[in-house]
Order: C-alpha cells, then structure tokens, then sequence
C-alpha cells in the first residue's frame, strides 16, 4: 500500500507503507488516535498514516457504529427487537454504562453511528473522536461524575465527520 506524506519541503511525495508502519499503527493507537483527533495531518508520519487508513476503512467504521448501537441498546434507548439483536451479536459490553446520559444524548449517538455508516470516505479526525469517546473509561459514556459533556463530544464527532 501506498500513501501521501509530507516531506522536509512541505511538499507531499508517494511512499510506500511497510508492515513495521501498521504494527507501529497499532501498537500506538491510542496515541495516534489522540493526535489526529487533534486535528494532526495523516501525511505527518507514516505510522499516522496507516493508522488513518484503518480508522477510515469500511470495516472499522462500521464496527464503532455497532458499539455505538450496542450502547444505546444496554441504555434502553434502541428498539426492543433491535436491542436483542445487538445484544446477542458476538461482541457484548463488558463495562458498565452510564444509562442516565446515553438516554439523555440518545439522539446523537445514534446520528453518530449513522454517519460513521455513510458510504464513501470520511474525515479522519471524526473517526479519531469517536474511538477516543468509545474507548475513554473514565469518560461520560461510562462514569457519572464525568466533567465532559457528552452531548458536546458526540456533536464535535459528527461535525468533523462531516466533509
């Protein structure tokens, strides 16, 4: 696989992506992840790169829009055959939720995973923000006491989601 990064000239040149740049990708994820959601280039460093190319990949998407539905159904907030149909799916939540803020932002965690399910390429940064909402355990998804706003994050997701 090929990908653009931006040389010492500002310029961006073809490289290719070799197999130590994806376990790097993974092996850093978090911190990759951070970063973009930052707002940093995939084009900085072939690690950011590769792992941009995960976050945006049909597959990866798609599984954040089912962890999102998963939650919304553990939160009571999905319909009843809906909410067995996640519930029996091969991945179960293994943490507990915060039900009161799910029910209470509802409406945008489900538009979020609407459009992590669009078809065609999303930007990358939008991605990056809901892995980090889904994988912050001490965030409002999962804590009460929680100081973010988890209706501010869900929107600040969705707008970078959008082109």
């Amino acid at each position: 696989m090929h990908v653009l990064l931006d040389d010492e000239r500002g310029r961006l040149i073809l490289r290719r992506l070799r197999p130590w740049h994806q376990v790097l990708a993974r092996s850093q994820a978090a911190r990759l992840d951070r970063e973009l959601a930052e707002g940093t280039s995939p084009e900085a460093s072939a690690s950011l790169a590769a792992r941009a190319t995960r976050l945006t990949s049909t597959e990866f998407r798609r599984d954040l829009a089912a962890s999102l539905r998963r939650i919304l159904a553990v939160a009571g907030e999905a319909a009843p055959a809906a909410a067995g149909a996640l519930l029996g799916s091969s991945r179960p939540i293994r943490v507990p939720v915060c039900t009161t803020r799910i029910s209470q932002s509802s409406a945008l965690l489900a538009e979020l995973a609407s459009r992590l399910l669009q078809p065609g390429p999303v930007p990358v940064r939008g991605v990056a923000l809901v892995t980090q909402l889904l994988a912050d355990g001490t965030g409002p998804l999962y804590r009460e006491a929680a100081r973010d706003d988890l209706d501010a994050m869900a929107e600040r997701a969705a707008a970078a989601l959008t082109w």
